[in-house]
C-alpha cells in the first residue's frame, strides 16, 4: 500500500458522537474498533468519562459492536474496557496491523464489516488502512496530550494539509 494512501482516512469527524453510526450499520458495518486516548476518553485516563459511556451506548444501539484497540499498557486498557463493558486488544502495535487483525478475529468479524476510528494519523489511521478496514479519524477529544503525541502533531498537521483532510 502506498504510504500516502495509508495515511488518509475515509473521512474526518469532529467526534465519535458526530459520526453517522446508523448509516454505517446500513452499509454493513458491524464492528467499531475504537482507540481510547483522545478518541473515546481523555489521554492517559485510568477510567472512562461520561462521554465514553455515551458513545459506546450510542454505537451499540445501532447494532454495531465496539472493541477497544489500544497501544496503551494492558492493565489500564483492560480496566477501561471492562468498565465500558466491551472487549479489548491491548498493546495493539499501531501502526502495525496485528492489533487490528486480532480485534477483528476477537469480534468474530471481518475487515469489510469493520471500521477503525481514532484521533491519530500515524497510529490509528495507518493501522486501519493497512489492515483493510474502513478508517475514520476524529479530532482529538481534549487538548491535553502526553509529550510524545505532541511531538507527532506538527507532522500530522502537515500530512493533513497536503492530503486535504
Amino acid at each position: 500500500m502506498n504510504i500516502f494512501k495509508a495515511m488518509k482516512p475515509e473521512k474526518v469527524y469532529e467526534s465519535l458522537a458526530r459520526m453517522p453510526w446508523q448509516d454505517l450499520y446500513n452499509e454493513g458495518i458491524r464492528t467499531a474498533l475504537l482507540d481510547f486516548d483522545n478518541t473515546l476518553g481523555p489521554d492517559h485516563a485510568t477510567e472512562p468519562e461520561d462521554y465514553s459511556y455515551q458513545c459506546v451506548k450510542m454505537i451499540e444501539e445501532t447494532g454495531i459492536r465496539c472493541c477497544l484497540v489500544s497501544n496503551a499498557k494492558s492493565g489500564r486498557s483492560a480496566k477501561i474496557a471492562e468498565m465500558l463493558g466491551i472487549p479489548v486488544v491491548t498493546y495493539a502495535n499501531k501502526p502495525g496491523t496485528s492489533g487490528v487483525l486480532k480485534a477483528i478475529k476477537l469480534m468474530e468479524s471481518s475487515a469489510d464489516k469493520s471500521v477503525m476510528v481514532g484521533d491519530q494519523v500515524f497510529t490509528d489511521v495507518i493501522a486501519g488502512n493497512r489492515s483493510g478496514v474502513r478508517t475514520f479519524m476524529v479530532e482529538k477529544l481534549h487538548k491535553q496530550e502526553i509529550w510524545y503525541v505532541l511531538l507527532k502533531r506538527p507532522f500530522e498537521k502537515l500530512v493533513r494539509l497536503v492530503g486535504k483532510f
